[in-house]
This record gives structure tokens, C-alpha cells and sequence, in this order.
């Protein structure tokens, strides 16, 4: 009876129930003996039946309260009430550096302040009906089981003729085109499927937080090349002296995030020059390409020697304002392509079908849709611009994507997270702090960025709060 008693743990249930297991069996044999059958060959037999019943009824007891004796461990362990040590939280080594992202920490602080967020760099506004319509009719039309693994036909043809469009460059859509749960997933399968460990990758930085992240994951050794204000131009004799026998690829992002920079034509032939000469690859991050508002946009895989060298990646989010279907492609010489679509078969293997039959659509808008989105964008950034300055940052010039990086340091604290820490809190606007953009935070610590993909009432209200809380007297 201990023995048993404590495989219950000792508890009062467990104990309680085994001082009436004896009563259970007893009361069921107790029923035949005072109301016993009529004796026959079968009567053995209907009496064996029943102790089975009996010891069955004892099994489920014995099952239940094993059962509530976990759970009442479980519950210990959560509610506080036992003493263990709760484990460390585990991660791989590669990914020990990377904490929660810093749009998700200044996006939970912005909801806690009551803050107008013009940190994270999604619209709070909706994108084209004629493209949510079209999503709607694919589901309608039953368009909602797994798409072939690089794309639906019909959506790797347009993303095929957007591309001759913009850049003049005929690509095979079976062969060149794949299909991706967002660029973050496009820049991952890149990194993952043509990156060895050990090679080295050129950044510019500041850079989005993924490149980094993902390098890691693939093993790379980083190389970082920092772009600086006011201009934030290359330094071609840096990016020359660093390019080494081991560089394995060079990561560009034009439009540029979080500076808004554009790479110009001649930056752009000099990275071109030096890749041919050293056989280094180019990942091409062009989700801005249609936000481009003081020079054109120039894809660096349309110049001279540079497509079979060059993965473009891009994305439906920015420029239908539809960043939570995560649609995304790359577009690369079939060498190339093979080793990015080996590590998209084992990362998402196939994205959303409905939605890839309404990018479809989309991207065949007329080309009155992305006039009109410019129109729209450049009036925005009149509004945030012109009310950055008044209040009193110096701001720097933004030629594309939706961002712009201004300089806090006249409003005197120490570094970018302190300013916008007070800026949530105390003003109740917020940006994003540009260090986590840096291998070395310290080359960001004056700067932050802001977004003014917002509605003009947003924008008009978050220009009023800092006015009123850090524009001088």
C-alpha cells in the first residue's frame, strides 16, 4: 500500500482513492453474492467478467489521478508556488546576439505610451481594392491549396514582365523566377542556399536587421562598410581595400533603409567594376524600387556583365501597402537560382496561393497606379520633413523608400535608445533607433529614423505633439 501510495506522491486525492479502491472491487463481487444466478457452465465465466469490469474501473481510477498528479505539478511549476529554478532560455550560438527585434520593443512601447508610431515601417492605411478583390474572387474561386513550390504560373509571368519593364532585362519565368513569403524570406534563401560558411559578405550600414541575422545562420564572416551623413555615399576606396580573395557576395539596398539613400550610377558601375574583377556575387534588396522620388531607380542586375552575378530580390508589401500578405520574389540566372530555391523548398517551400493570383494583378496595374502612389508619398514626406525641421532635428535628405533619418543630438541626450525611450514616454511619438542597424552601435547613437507611410492625419498629429513637447522656446 506505500509502495503505491507513493507512486501518488503522497497526495490526499491519490491516498483518499486508494482507501476505496478495496470498496469498489468488494461492493461489485458483493452484488453477485447476495443476488446470486442461477448456477450453470456460464456462471464462471459471467463472474470472470465482472472482476475484469471491476479491475478495469480501478485502471481508469489509477489513470486519472497519475493524470491530475502531473497536472498539479505542471501547475506548481507555473503559478509560483515551487522553488524551481526555471531553465535558461535556450538559443543557438549563431543566433545568441540577436534579442527581440527593435520594432517589436518600440512597437509594445508606442501601444503601452499611447503613442503615434511612426517607427515601424508599415502603412496604417489599406491597399488597392482592385487588388483585395482579386485575392477575395481567388479564395471564391477555390485557389487555396499549396502553390507549385517556385510560384503559380501566372504570377512568375508577371513578376517576369514587370522586371523587362523596369529594367529591360528578358528573364525565363519557369527557370529565373521564384516565389517567397516576403523579401525577408527571399534574402534568407538567398543567404542559406548560396553562402558557405566561412565566406565573406559585404554589408552596408546601417542595414536591415535580417541581413545580419540570416549571414549568421549561413556561417558567413561579415564585412561591414559604413555609409555616413550627410550624404551617406559609398567610400569606393574603403569598399576596394576590402574586398578580399574570400569575398563571396556583396548585399546592396537601393532605395536604401533606414537612410532613404539611392545608390547613383556611378556607385553603382564602381561596385559593378569590382565584382566582375573579383567574380563577387550582388544580393539586390529593391523593395523600394517604386518609392524612388529624386532620381530614378537603377537595378544594378541590368548593368554590363552584372545578371548572371546578381540575385534581385523584391516585394508586393511597399508598394500596394499590403505588407501583412508577405509576397516577395527573386530573380536570378538559373545557377543561381537553384541554390536559393534549395533552401526556399525547406524554409516555406510554397507561399499563399490566393494571394500570389492577386499580386498578379497587382503587378499588372496601369502605370497611372504608381504615379499616383508617388504623389501621394511625396506629400507625406512634406508634411513629416517640413515638421522635423521646424521642431528643430536636423534632418537628412531621403531620395526614396518611406524613411527618413534625422540627427537627435540637439535635443541633448546621450544616445539614440535614451531619445527615443523619452520620445514614446514623454512626447508620445516613435522612432526607431538607428544603432541596432550597425555592427558597431556607435556609428548610429545621433541618429534615428522616422516613416511617414501614415495617413496625413497621423503624420499632421505626431509633427503637433513634438512641436509642442521639443520645439525651443
Amino acid at each position: 500500500m506505500r509502495a503505491v501510495g507513493s507512486f501518488f506522491g503522497g497526495s490526499r486525492v491519490g491516498m483518499g482513492l486508494l482507501q476505496i479502491l478495496p470498496q469498489c472491487i468488494w461492493t461489485r463481487t458483493r452484488s453477485y453474492m447476495l443476488r446470486p444466478p442461477p448456477f450453470k457452465p456460464s456462471t464462471l465465466v459471467a463472474f470472470s467478467e465482472h472482476l475484469q469490469k471491476a479491475a478495469l474501473s480501478v485502471r481508469r481510477i489509477l489513470t486519472f489521478t497519475a493524470t491530475m498528479s502531473t497536472q498539479k505539478d505542471s501547475l506548481s511549476a507555473h503559478d509560483g508556488s515551487s522553488q524551481k529554478t526555471p531553465p535558461p532560455l535556450q538559443v543557438a550560438k549563431r543566433l545568441e546576439k540577436f534579442k527581440t527585434t527593435i520594432f517589436t520593443q518600440m512597437s509594445m512601447l508606442a501601444i503601452k505610451h499611447g503613442a503615434i508610431n511612426l517607427g515601424q515601417g508599415f502603412p496604417n492605411f489599406d491597399g488597392p481594392d482592385f487588388v483585395k478583390e482579386a485575392a477575395i474572387q481567388a479564395i471564391k474561386d477555390g485557389k487555396n491549396q499549396y502553390a507549385r513550390g517556385h510560384g503559380i504560373p501566372q504570377f512568375d509571368a508577371a513578376i517576369a514582365e514587370r522586371f523587362k519593364k523596369d529594367t529591360g532585362l528578358v528573364v525565363d519565368p519557369e527557370k529565373e523566377v521564384t516565389v517567397t513569403s516576403g523579401c525577408t524570406e527571399a534574402i534568407a534563401a538567398t543567404m542559406l542556399g548560396l553562402i558557405n560558411p566561412g565566406d565573406e559578405v559585404i554589408l552596408f550600414a546601417p542595414f536591415y536587421d535580417s541581413y545580419e541575422a540570416t549571414l549568421s545562420m549561413a556561417g558567413a564572416e561579415i564585412k561591414c562598410i559604413t555609409l555616413r551623413p550627410p550624404d551617406f555615399a559609398v567610400p569606393i576606396d574603403e569598399l576596394k581595400s576590402t574586398i578580399s580573395k574570400n569575398t563571396r557576395a556583396i548585399l546592396i539596398n537601393t532605395p536604401h533603409n533606414p537612410t532613404g539613400k539611392m545608390f547613383t550610377q556611378e556607385e553603382l558601375n564602381v561596385i559593378a567594376s569590382l565584382c566582375i574583377e573579383n567574380d563577387v556575387l550582388v544580393f539586390a534588396d529593391e523593395v523600394y524600387d517604386k518609392l524612388a522620388f529624386e532620381m530614378d531607380h537603377i537595378s544594378i542586375a541590368s548593368l554590363p556583365g552584372m545578371y548572371d552575378r546578381t540575385v534581385t530580390m523584391n516585394s508586393l508589401g511597399k508598394t500596394f501597402s499590403l505588407t501583412g500578405w508577405k509576397i516577395g520574389w527573386a530573380i536570378a540566372p538559373p545557377h543561381l537560382t537553384w541554390g536559393l530555391r534549395q533552401a526556399h523548398s525547406f524554409l516555406t517551400f510554397s507561399t499563399s496561393t490566393p494571394m500570389q493570383w492577386a499580386a498578379t494583378t497587382a503587378l499588372r496595374a496601369p502605370d497611372s497606379y504608381y504615379v499616383e502612389l508617388k504623389r501621394d508619398y511625396m506629400e507625406k514626406k512634406k508634411i513629416l520633413v517640413e515638421g522635423l525641421k521646424d521642431v528643430g532635428f536636423k534632418v537628412f535628405p531621403s531620395s526614396g523608400t518611406y524613411f527618413v533619418v534625422v540627427d537627435h543630438t540637439p535635443f541633448g541626450l546621450d544616445n539614440d535608445i535614451a531619445f527615443c525611450e523619452y520620445l514614446i514616454k514623454e512626447v508620445g511619438v516613435v522612432a526607431i533607433p538607428t544603432s541596432v542597424f550597425y555592427l558597431n552601435p556607435e556609428d548610429g547613437k545621433n541618429l534615428v529614423r522616422f516613416t511617414f507611410c501614415k495617413d496625413e492625419g497621423t503624420l499632421r498629429s505626431a509633427v503637433e505633439r513634438m512641436e509642442e513637447k521639443l520645439k525651443k522656446k
